[in-house]
């Protein structure tokens, strides 16, 4: 079955999908965007994803491109057309077309949208086989990283030294020594002292959705942790680390470096943090993607 893409208001074939030449996301990186995991058919906390989509379009003066009752709607569509029972949904939402200039255009056009939807394997049923390796790599990237924009140069030159270095993350080191979070991930650690930290918000850390609903789980569940910086030398020592994600759920990491966190296995924080959130994806009382509210 052909893939249906939506852009701009139509649904159109994914091969056929297309944005005009000077949309100013494909020049400027100008727009936003966000990637809401589907499992059963349903959406995975699209609340939060919906709610830093308006957050990010808002700190950057870009109109939302309809309601969000509206948006919901073209992506229970996109589902439906697609038949996708686990996947990943994409929303991409640019300040629209408008001649080369760097400035906003000076008479306000359009925002411009585009959504598609790709099948992944299903989510894990269990933690073994789930964790992967990671590398650290400089934080290059602009000073505004809690806005989920498409520039992500940095992003994607880390992603590819851990890709070279056979790992499948990069952890990111602030020029002050501290860790930050992963090339596309939120990340954590239990360090030396058995203490669960992950790095405090603010403009240096995207705000991660996932990494939200799980500090919301851990309060249910009596489970303290700590948002405060830790250092890189704080993380060789951990004994056990994880990221989190849309696309990564709770996922061990490892090794860093070729060297392994901990005894090289998921440990006892991990496992019960991937158990709870497991049961929060499966357990959700969410509206099917593909059905109106």
């Amino acid at each position: 079955m052909s893939r249906i893409a939506y852009v701009n208001g139509r649904y159109v074939p994914h091969r056929e999908a297309s944005v005009h030449v000077e949309d100013r996301g494909y020049q400027f990186a100008d727009a936003v965007y966000e990637v809401v995991h589907v499992h059963g058919g349903r959406f995975i906390d699209d609340v939060p994803h919906l709610d830093r989509l308006e957050r990010s379009l808002r700190e950057i003066r870009i109109p939302m491109p309809m309601g969000r009752e509206a948006l919901k709607g073209v992506l229970r569509e996109v589902i439906r057309r697609n038949r996708i029972e686990e996947g990943l949904l994409y929303m991409q939402v640019s300040r629209g077309v408008a001649r080369r200039d760097h400035a906003f255009p000076s008479k306000p056009v359009p925002p411009a949208i585009v959504v598609t939807v790709k099948r992944i394997k299903p989510y894990p049923s269990s933690i073994e086989n789930w964790g992967t390796t990671a590398i650290t790599y400089p934080d290059q990237r602009w000073a505004r990283c809690d806005i989920k924009t498409v520039g992500l140069l940095p992003n994607v030159l880390a992603r590819q030294a851990a890709k070279e270095k056979g790992a499948s993350e990069a952890i990111l080191i602030a020029p002050d020594g501290t860790v930050t979070e992963g090339a596309a991930t939120s990340f954590w650690i239990v360090d030396a002292k058995g203490r669960l930290r992950t790095r405090d918000l603010g403009s240096n850390i995207l705000p991660g959705c996932t990494r939200r609903v799980l500090v919301d789980l851990m309060g249910e569940n009596g489970i303290d942790f700590a948002e405060e910086p830790f250092t890189e030398a704080e993380l060789r020592e951990a004994k056990e680390a994880f990221i989190t994600s849309a696309t990564s759920f709770v996922k061990p990491i490892l090794a860093v470096d070729g060297a392994k966190v901990g005894d090289g296995t998921p440990g006892p924080v991990t496992r019960k943090l991937f158990d709870i959130f497991a049961r929060h994806v499966h357990g959700m009382r969410n509206e099917p993607a593909g059905r109106a509210a």
